[in-house]
């Protein structure tokens, strides 16, 4: 039976906004023009109607009032909040750097340079830090954003619970080379029946689960729906929260052959969390990081119908505290005097995974680089390595250079690979400047 959502008219709508532009009509606005201050967004008590975002209609999911929304997210869907504790926040010294605006670089396939400040409005950025050697060197806020708001970071979120299975592993609580169903038998008849926990980690379990984000019936819509994120039509049938989604996934070729982006795996990365320890995944983030970072503020993670927060993509939090931990990722996974994750999990990480089956993917944007425990691997010359998210978010680690960065955007296509022509040879540029200091 098929699924009744929202409305077609609707569902195109939300769904252009990751489509790629094809001809002029289809260019979207610029930054400059679209920027959520002169475009006046939710301003006035009430908004005039054309300048207000609504949740119902999908507005606060399409371009350019995202440029808003992502900065506001709890106005209109649920959330969970993940506490920073009482403790003091972990300082952070600031010693700017005047230089980085104007480093050059060439972005991918343009003979044209291209300088650090014009790549930001090129990437439709909201806020950006750059951090060397855990001190704060650039910092910038842009459009609605504050260092106290915070900000979407979609699929970043996937690398902190990657991270905390990891740890789970390390300390004996998780066998990785087991099936899933070893601790959730619940999904012995969907696709997942079969993989292991590890071909969950990196993305090399083979389901029928298409994430093209310019087709509004492709798979991670319905995901979406599932978890309450889009609007539904009022005799929508399907599932109402991601448990319920999870089961239904189908099987598709074999597992731990090629890496293959899929959001669902990390969402049962979160329920294998709460299974093993009993407490949900954005509480044990609260305990076994967020507090320990000595982060200035909650975080807070959006949650489907029944509480159960979105491990696959759900995180908003404020840029100097995602910097705290890319800095303690980078420094071996010691941060605010104390040993937070494990060296030899991040150790792990840092080695990647197979680069022949992440060639399968064809992201052109990134050859060379692998998929592990939820983090993107670039085996360059620095050992970098990234959490991503849609529409430009980032943290970057460089340990070769000390660096650090950190962005949170709104741009008006989904998918990275549009994106990385002129954020990584940005981010580059900022590493070989600060090697030669």
């Amino acid at each position: 039976m098929k699924l009744k959502f929202l409305s077609i008219a609707a569902l195109i709508s939300m769904g252009a906004l990751f489509s790629t532009p094809t001809s002029a009509q289809d260019t979207p606005l610029s930054a400059k023009a679209s920027d959520p201050v002169k475009m006046g967004w939710m301003v006035g008590s009430p908004p005039p109607a054309d300048k207000t975002i609504k949740f119902l209609d999908g507005s606060y999911f399409t371009f350019p009032q995202t440029r808003w929304s992502f900065s506001h997210f709890r106005e209109f869907v649920p959330t969970k909040n993940i506490s920073r504790g009482n403790g003091k926040p972990s300082k952070l010294k600031p010693r700017f750097d005047k230089n980085i605006d104007a480093l050059t670089f060439f972005p991918q396939g343009s003979e044209e340079p291209m300088s650090w400040e014009e790549s930001l409005a090129a990437n439709y950025t909201d806020s950006i830090l750059v951090m060397h050697k855990g001190k704060i060197i650039y910092e910038k806020y842009l459009g609605v954003t504050t260092s106290e708001k915070p900000h979407m970071s979609f699929s970043v979120t996937k690398s902190y619970f990657g991270t905390m299975v990891a740890m789970l592993a390390h300390e004996g609580k998780v066998d990785t080379s087991k099936l899933i169903t070893h601790y959730i038998p619940e999904l012995k008849n969907s696709g997942f029946g079969d993989a292991t926990v590890q071909q969950l980690m990196d993305m090399t379990v083979g389901i029928e689960f298409i994430e093209d984000y310019a087709d509004p019936e492709a798979d991670i819509y319905k995901f979406a729906y599932a978890g309450g994120f889009f609007p539904v039509a009022h005799d929508y049938t399907g599932p109402r929260n991601f448990y319920d989604y999870l089961v239904t996934v189908k099987k598709k070729g074999e597992h731990g052959e090629k890496f293959e982006y899929q959001s669902v795996d990390t969402e049962i990365l979160g329920w294998l969390i709460k299974r093993v320890t009993g407490e949900s995944a954005e509480q044990m983030l609260s305990e076994r990081i967020w507090k320990k970072l000595g982060t200035e503020h909650d975080a807070y993670i959006l949650v489907d119908s029944i509480g159960t927060g979105f491990a696959a993509g759900g995180l908003n939090t404020t840029l100097r505290d995602h910097a705290r931990f890319g800095e303690m990722m980078r420094n071996d996974g010691r941060y605010n005097g104390q040993q937070i994750v494990p060296k030899a999990v991040v150790d792990d990480i840092r080695k990647g995974a197979s680069q022949s089956h992440f060639e399968y993917a064809k992201y052109h944007s990134k050859k060379g680089y692998s998929y592990h425990n939820q983090w993107w691997i670039s085996h360059n010359e620095n050992g970098a390595f990234t959490a991503s998210g849609i529409h430009g978010q980032t943290i970057y680690i460089d340990p070769a250079a000390k660096m650090v960065i950190v962005r949170f955007a709104s741009h008006p296509v989904a998918t990275n690979r549009h994106i990385d022509a002129t954020s990584l040879p940005a981010y580059q540029a900022v590493a070989d400047y600060l090697m030669k200091k």
